[in-house]
């Protein structure tokens, strides 16, 4: 199959909206924005074998591909227009296209967001994505905002797609319902968009939770030049991870990566005013965990024990 006869066929979809002039078939897009818009763009590499098991499903890397780069999107308060794909394959195989770009496709339709351009070749699997979204003017949500006082929420539960990861790589052991449990949210996270929506307006700091939750945090802290108290008898554990001993339910939830769940920061006194928002919208998936304090770049938990800001190594 040529080049073009493979876009054509896998990546070339209907139903562009009107703000893509210009969109998969020539050199470039060409894409509009409001005025009192701003555009928000990120890219993630994603290299088999490192970032995801050899025999992942086609349709899980699709999903996932796309699902990263969303959930920096939703970290960031935008709304997802528009990405592009750079596709490196060491051979066609047609059965693994399809089912590659059903998963992308189901979640771009899903999140309102268009495939626009991209490029593909021959070598090592390998997938990028580069994502855009939009933000009002100013309204963007950054690393760098939290003070000291403020009080750390999460989205979602932690630690869940490490115990998938363990489960595929070194066969730790998961009940059958659990296991398949884990494993889909290792495969298939889900980008917290909905959720970035209803934070946006009270938020003074986020960040996604890709590299661990300690790591990320730690981000956060170095970016905004305070600390953190973390009451670990409150992260939020699924059911699948309530079942395992606790050292080992708190090793992956606090360091395991993969969450893709926002970590966020409310001032303290716009607190009964966002949970009852948060309330009032019916979303379960958020919870206070933490508080942000003075101590630059610490995290201690509730017994005022330093906590290592371990995670994901990408070199």
């Amino acid at each position: 199959m040529h080049e073009f006869d493979l876009i054509q066929k896998y990546f070339n979809w209907n139903g562009l909206p009107a703000n893509v002039s210009v969109g998969v078939g020539d050199d470039a897009a060409v894409l509009e924005i409001a005025a009192d818009e701003q555009l928000v763009t990120s890219i993630d590499t994603f290299i088999s074998g490192v970032h995801f098991p050899h025999d992942t499903p086609a349709e899980a890397i699709g999903h996932k591909a796309l699902a990263v780069n969303l959930s920096d999107l939703a970290a960031m308060g935008a709304s997802p227009q528009w990405f592009t794909l750079a596709l490196t394959l060491p051979e066609i195989r047609q059965n693994w296209l399809a089912d590659f770009s059903r998963g992308l496709k189901t979640l771009a339709q899903e999140s309102a967001c268009f495939l626009v351009g991209g490029d593909t070749t021959r070598g090592a699997l390998s997938i990028s994505i580069q994502v855009m979204g939009v933000v009002k003017k100013g309204q963007a949500l950054t690393r760098s905002g939290a003070r000291a006082g403020d009080l750390i929420y999460l989205t979602g539960t932690l630690g869940d797609a490490h115990a998938g990861l363990e489960s595929i790589l070194h066969g730790f052991e998961l009940a059958a319902g659990d296991k398949a449990y884990c494993q889909k949210r290792l495969h298939r996270p889900t980008p917290r968009l909905q959720q970035s929506e209803l934070i946006r307006p009270f938020a003074t700091a986020c960040i996604d939770l890709s590299d661990g939750f300690l790591q990320d945090l730690g981000h956060l802290l170095s970016a905004s030049r305070c600390g953190a108290q973390i009451n670990t008898a409150e992260l939020p554990l699924s059911k699948a991870l309530q079942t395992l001993p606790q050292d080992i339910a708190m090793q992956f939830a606090l360091s395991g990566g993969d969450d893709y769940e926002l970590l966020f920061t409310i001032p303290k006194n716009k607190q009964p005013e966002f949970e009852k928002y948060i309330k009032k919208g019916g979303d379960g998936l958020i919870k206070q965990v933490g508080v942000i304090t003075h101590h630059t770049d610490q995290i201690i938990d509730e017994n005022k024990q330093l906590l290592d800001q371990a995670g994901y190594s990408h070199f």
